[in-house]
């Protein structure tokens, strides 16, 4: 199974979009998936489901730190500009990085009670795709630069 088909079968399971992306890289990142899922448990429907920066950008950021980075203040300075170019890429293909923008036209819910997966959920969101594509971005991009 690729990064992208591992994400996206994460998402469905009922993880989410920042969650799916982060676990799919749990080998690559060298962190398991439940520190992964639960470092990522409050960055889904655009941060704490204020529909803000997409989890999915959240997510390859989170991957991107892990496999680019080190701990010292400096590496940031190696980091940005790696994080840009998955970006670019993700707003590229999508035409936003903002949640409420790729979601258009979804109703915005509030609370802690995420709607229940269910076809009508998948039909009316695109979510599961993006996943894919990011975890696709990230995949390029640590291939390309690592």
């Amino acid at each position: 199974m690729n990064r992208k088909e591992k994400a996206i079968e994460y998402f469905k399971l009922g993880y989410n979009c920042s969650q799916a992306v982060a676990m799919a890289f749990e080998d690559e990142v060298g962190v398991d998936a439940d520190t992964l899922a639960r470092m990522a448990v409050g960055l889904g429907g655009g941060v704490g489901r204020m529909r803000e920066v997409c989890g999915t950008v959240t997510g390859m950021a989170m991957v991107l730190g892990l496999v680019c980075g080190d701990a010292t203040p400096q590496s940031k300075n190696d980091v940005y500009p790696i994080v840009q170019e998955a970006i670019a890429r993700f707003r590229e293909e999508n035409g936003s990085i903002v949640c409420r923008e790729l979601l258009a036209g979804v109703p915005v819910t509030t609370g802690g009670t995420a709607e229940e997966r269910t076809q009508e959920y998948y039909r009316k969101r695109p979510c599961a795709e993006l996943v894919g594509m990011a975890a696709e971005i990230v995949e390029a991009i640590i291939t390309n630069n690592v």
